[in-house]
């Protein structure tokens, strides 16, 4: 699954020990761009690194893994971030100190759409039969 949020809140970072050794998670609540604002907490499992070039009030496109589990007959869900990038800005307009900007300046204007008759002087049948 993936969405589109900004970062409301970094929580900070628990660590502990298992059997499999140590382990770090970071839990980031991302704000969703919508009509009623939706919040999502979302766990970063030893991902230090993409949760250290994350800033609030920035846009990222999360990638998740969504998953619920039973344990003493309560239901827990989990909310995992396996990819985090920033969103990408609409292209910007091309600056005026850009070479490809002072070549294109030199062109003549680009001439308007044609005009065509309302009716077309002779109809051309192009099906098979």
């Amino acid at each position: 699954m993936e969405f589109e949020g900004v970062v409301y809140k970094i929580l900070p970072p628990t660590s502990g020990t298992s059997a499999r050794g140590e382990w770090k998670r970071q839990d980031v609540v991302f704000e969703l761009p919508q009509e009623f604002s939706r919040k999502i907490c979302v766990t970063f499992f030893n991902k230090e690194n993409d949760v250290a070039q994350l800033r609030e009030g920035m846009t990222y496109m999360v990638s998740v893994n969504v998953e619920s589990r039973e344990f003493n007959g309560r239901w827990y869900t989990d909310v995992k971030a396996w990819r985090v990038q920033p969103k990408v800005a609409e292209a910007p307009a091309m600056a005026s100190d850009a070479p490809m900007a002072s070549a294109m300046a030199d062109l003549p204007p680009i001439a308007e759409e044609p005009t065509y008759a309302a009716t077309p002087s002779a109809e051309v049948d192009d099906l098979p039969f």
